[in-house]
């Protein structure tokens, strides 16, 4: 499986295990991530992978390097797509 591959699982684990935000978001702890067995058959390096879609802006959460244990409370934001975002003003505007 190649980064970006990994990155697009990485989304569909996100969307599984988060919850949903009122702009389209999911959010998720580094934590649920990193312990869920799933997850855990999946990625190699979760942390690279994380890494990955960080750099990518597809997702977004704060420090660099996540640790488990550490930083097992660590929320990871995986950004709406342009399309939950255009759904959500669609929304709004017609609401």
């Amino acid at each position: 499986m190649n980064v970006e591959e990994e990155v697009e699982r990485l989304k569909e684990e996100i969307k599984r295990l988060g919850k949903v935000q009122d702009d389209g978001s999911y959010k998720v702890t580094f934590g649920v991530l990193f312990n869920d067995d799933r997850c855990a058959n999946i990625f190699e390096a979760l942390v690279g992978t994380l890494r990955a879609a960080k750099r990518r802006k597809i997702l977004t959460y704060d420090g660099e390097l996540l640790l488990q244990g550490v930083h097992d409370n660590v929320e990871i934001i995986l950004k709406p797509s342009p399309a939950s975002e255009t759904a959500a003003t669609d929304a709004v505007v017609q609401g």
